[in-house]
């Protein structure tokens, strides 16, 4: 399986989007400051993950949420969602 998910900053509320092929053991490393990108975030959540079998599938679904239109979806979805983040 391939995860494509969305983790907030608790300090800042900004969101970062990634995949992988692993989802535990990429959060394992978020959290640990492993990551170069999130490890200025501070304290993060993950907040939302879909899963692919296809890797192809998770990467496109990943490009499409850094898209602007993909933004928009992305804060739709969050707004509506069970938790409201954004």
């Amino acid at each position: 399986m391939y995860y494509v998910y969305l983790l907030r900053s608790k300090q800042n509320g900004k969101i970062y989007t990634g995949y992988t092929g692993n989802l535990k053991e990429r959060l394992r490393k978020h959290k640990n400051d492993q990551v170069h990108t999130t490890a200025r975030m501070g304290n993060i959540e993950l907040i939302y993950y879909e899963a692919y079998k296809d890797k192809r599938d998770a990467i496109q679904r990943e490009k499409y949420f850094k898209t602007t239109k993909g933004k928009r979806t992305v804060r739709i979805m969050l707004k509506y969602s069970l938790a409201p983040i954004v």
